[in-house]
């Protein structure tokens, strides 16, 4: 079977790309990726450029795949890496461009070898050796799932590196309020707190499709998302063509929290369902509003899960703050394999260390988590 890079999304197609991916993986789906290219979010003057790995059998059937990106910078992937391309500067070695299979800005946990079991392990096997990728410094795979880390641990070529993020798990409830009643009384007092809070301002919580936003409303949606950025002096990732692409080729996944005041939008929290999985991804508000981030982004997303029956409500990145509100540690992994021999060494080193600091983290984090259900 012979392995090839592409270089963009539309040289498969979406048929074929979306008949490997499972169906609780939207940020996998070609549309997605699609989506990315044609509005300019990832490509040329971003640093993520196109460099998918595809393995086709003898007869040129899409049997196995990859996304991934050549890589110029570290942003965007929520698994650091700067201090190594800053050792590897300081020894006199190029630390980019790297190749990277990951879901672009944003940390989302599924498979990265994409197909069935033969044929994955038949493109992992080649994946280092193959030309596409000679002049990389390193390839590195972020956020793999369980059926991923057997294969890359099965290669000893990989580096394993762990992380702990928080995730909500549907333990059955019926309602907001029987989670909360798996939660310490402490706990739940101070979330109902929060919640009253917001009831004197007069916001209307809105839930939409998104086939169900016109073009006003997404440019409104739009300008709350860049907000977030702007208001730290840094530029959106996203362009406002992503939106409005995934707006129409992905409406039934998009799933936006319109926060409304007066009839006039005031925040937003966008979702993205998959079959089992609810992903709250992108925040973003025009006024400054006190408790609102925890409403729109967590609490709503949890009423939303149980409402329609997820077992999982990935709330994105960052971890102290869901933790205190019945969000639970969960691992996380990444792989990674550096060709300079020396530096590969060294990080091995430090990701072994590193290894045990991060266990007792969630191990902590687990003790200290307000819902009796998860010990």
């Amino acid at each position: 079977m012979t392995l090839h890079c592409l270089n963009s999304i539309r040289d498969v197609r979406a048929a074929d790309w979306d008949a490997l991916v499972p169906i609780d993986q939207p940020f996998l789906s070609h549309a997605f990726l699609l989506a990315l290219e044609l509005s300019e979010s990832v490509g040329p003057g971003t640093g993520w450029q196109p460099a998918h790995a595809v393995l086709h059998n003898d007869v040129g059937q899409l049997v196995a795949a990859m996304p991934g990106w050549q890589k110029l910078h570290s942003r965007g992937e929520y698994v650091f890496d700067q201090g190594w391309a800053e050792a590897a500067f300081r020894a006199g070695l190029g630390y980019y461009p790297k190749w990277l299979s990951a879901v672009p800005f944003s940390p989302i946990t599924g498979p990265r070898l994409l197909g069935a079991a033969k044929a994955v392990n038949d493109l992992l096997m080649q994946l280092p050796s193959h030309s596409a990728w000679a002049g990389f410094s390193g390839l590195h795979v972020n956020f793999t799932d369980s059926s991923n880390d057997a294969c890359f641990a099965s290669d000893t070529r990989w580096l394993h590196r762990r992380d702990c993020q928080y995730r909500w798990l549907n333990r059955g409830y019926t309602d907001f309020e029987a989670f909360l009643a798996q939660l310490t009384a402490d706990r739940r007092k101070k979330i109902r707190q929060e919640r009253k809070k917001l009831i004197p301002l007069g916001l209307k919580y809105v839930w939409r499709y998104g086939d169900d936003c016109d073009a006003a409303l997404q440019q409104r949606i739009y300008a709350c998302y860049a907000n977030t950025y702007a208001v730290r002096g840094q530029q959106p990732y996203l362009t406002p063509a992503f939106f409005a692409e995934i707006f129409v080729t992905m409406a039934r996944a998009v799933q936006v929290l319109c926060v409304e005041r007066e009839g006039e939008l005031v925040a937003m929290a966008l979702y993205l369902a998959g079959d089992k999985t609810l992903y709250g991804r992108y925040w973003g508000a025009l006024d400054e509003i006190p408790l609102l981030h925890f409403e729109a982004c967590l609490y709503q997303g949890i009423e939303r899960a149980i409402a329609q029956g997820f077992d999982v409500f990935d709330a994105g990145a960052q971890g102290e703050h869901k933790l205190i509100r019945g969000f639970e540690p969960v691992l996380t992994s990444s792989w990674h394999l550096l060709r300079h021999g020396g530096l590969h060494a060294a990080i091995a080193d430090f990701l072994q260390r590193e290894r045990g600091e991060v266990l007792r983290y969630q191990q902590a984090a687990q003790t200290a988590c307000p819902l009796k259900t998860s010990t």
